[in-house]
């Protein structure tokens, strides 16, 4: 089946919102401290969220609204508790996601400015992609970042497994004590993203039917089954990479995000 990149764009968009701290983090992590003992719980969570996350691209491509709109339908009420809830929760996400990506970008390319400068640089170059650019520019970029993390996530563990020299279990682990439970519940709630994400993606199909002019249903739930089924992969993939690199390997990792995530590299 030939696929038209000319299409895609949302649920794309939809798993480079997705890859961040659910697998540059938390699934490494698990690879890292539980080997693939916890691929149950990934693929678990995985299933069980697909539904909401559907709803959000299949509602705008079919109404020509926004999830938006269509709490507004249900009453002011439920808008005023979305907004409550974002407002509740967007500067925790916004700081994890950006302080990793700002520990990345000080390991790749140099401590010579502090974390919090780094963070600064990404959030004002985010902002000027979307103040120039808006939903166009976004949606070229992001199919040129997704096919390259998805092509280096592959051969990374390709190389990873080619070097390693001990055997890997299949052997599925059910967390015991606090600390494990605590980080199978942050693990499964960040996995793949958070449930808000469908508002953004039904905003992002609304753009796209602006864009191509013919991004029916049926199109808009590819498009997603592409971008989610990318995130399931590739969440794999870190989790192989975490089980490849880092688990049995007697060091001590940081419960920081953006520490953890600098010993990654």
């Amino acid at each position: 089946m030939k696929i038209n990149l000319k299409k895609l764009g949302p649920g794309l968009l939809f798993a480079g919102a997705a890859i961040g701290v659910s697998h540059l983090v938390q699934s490494t992590r698990a690879g890292a401290d539980f080997g693939l003992g916890l691929i149950w719980a990934l693929l678990l969570v995985n299933l069980f969220k697909y539904p909401f996350f559907q709803f959000g691209p299949r509602y705008a491509s079919a109404t020509g609204k926004s999830l938006l709109d269509g709490y507004r339908k249900m009453g002011k009420g439920v808008l005023i508790a979305y907004y409550v809830l974002t407002f509740a929760t967007m500067f925790t996400i916004q700081t994890a996601v950006t302080i990793v990506t700002a520990g990345l970008a000080s390991s790749l390319f140099g401590d010579f400015v502090s974390i919090e400068i780094w963070t600064v640089i990404i959030l004002f170059i985010c902002l000027l992609l979307l103040i120039i650019g808006r939903y166009n520019l976004l949606d070229n970029l992001i199919k040129i970042i997704i096919i390259t993390l998805t092509i280096s996530t592959v051969l990374a563990v390709v190389m990873a497994m080619i070097n390693n020299e001990e055997p890997i279990s299949l052997l599925q682990i059910l967390p015991e004590n606090s600390v494990e439970i605590a980080f199978l519940i942050a693990f499964m709630g960040w996995m793949p993203a958070p449930l808000d994400i469908s508002v953004w993606h039904s905003l992002w199909a609304i753009e796209k039917q602006k864009d191509i002019g013919g991004f029916s249903p049926k199109s808009a739930l590819f498009d997603f089954n592409v971008g989610y089924f990318s995130t399931i992969i590739l969440g794999i993939g870190f989790v192989l990479l975490g089980t490849l690199i880092m688990f049995n390997s007697n060091e001590s990792f940081s419960n920081t995000a953006g520490v953890f995530a600098n010993q990654l590299i």
